[in-house]
């Protein structure tokens, strides 16, 4: 069996590239609420059985707290980082990229452009869960770029029409 990438996805995809141009029509705060929220809704019960580590859900919370004003980014930041180390810890395929797109997704607060990062440990850890780790190329691929269109809706559901400070991101993709 050929190794697992940990990240799946086309950045030149009809999926990707719809996700980047919304996202550049979004503030970073809009744009961190969402992925945090489509990682707890999609990704952290993934790890129900797999993971007793508590970092990833920290770390959600945190940026949820960040979000709200009941923390300031300062202070959530060590909390940041123990969720991208919770990869470090974990040798199952499925888990690793449940955690990195976790990880990934709390980090959008200090780099907006992890909105888009995160989406490719998602599709991963989502396509492993429902087709195992023995499909093909071409079923990941289709199981990607389901997982860009869901989270294109969901980011489209949350959307601020006409934002008046959207986030200045630099796609380096």
């Amino acid at each position: 069996m050929p190794k697992l990438r940990k990240m799946l996805g086309d950045v030149n995809g009809a999926g990707c590239t719809a996700l980047m141009r919304a996202m550049e029509t979004q503030s970073k705060e809009t744009i961190a609420g969402w992925a945090a929220g489509y990682v707890k809704e999609n990704i952290l019960p993934l790890l129900a059985g797999r993971s007793e580590d508590p970092r990833p859900a920290a770390a959600i919370a945190a940026v949820e707290s960040c979000l709200s004003g009941e923390e300031k980014l300062s202070q959530i930041k060590p909390r940041l980082k123990d969720a991208r180390d919770a990869a470090k810890d974990t040798a199952d395929p499925t888990t690793e990229a449940a955690v990195r797109a976790i990880g990934t997704a709390c980090a959008v607060l200090t780099t907006p452009t992890n909105g888009l990062g995160f989406v490719f440990y998602a599709a991963a850890a989502l396509a492993y869960t429902r087709l195992g780790t023995a499909a093909s190329a071409g079923e990941y691929d289709a199981a990607a770029e389901e997982v860009f269109r869901d989270a294109l809706e969901k980011l489209r559901a949350v959307s601020v029409e006409n934002e008046p400070n959207p986030a200045k991101l630099q796609w380096n993709c």
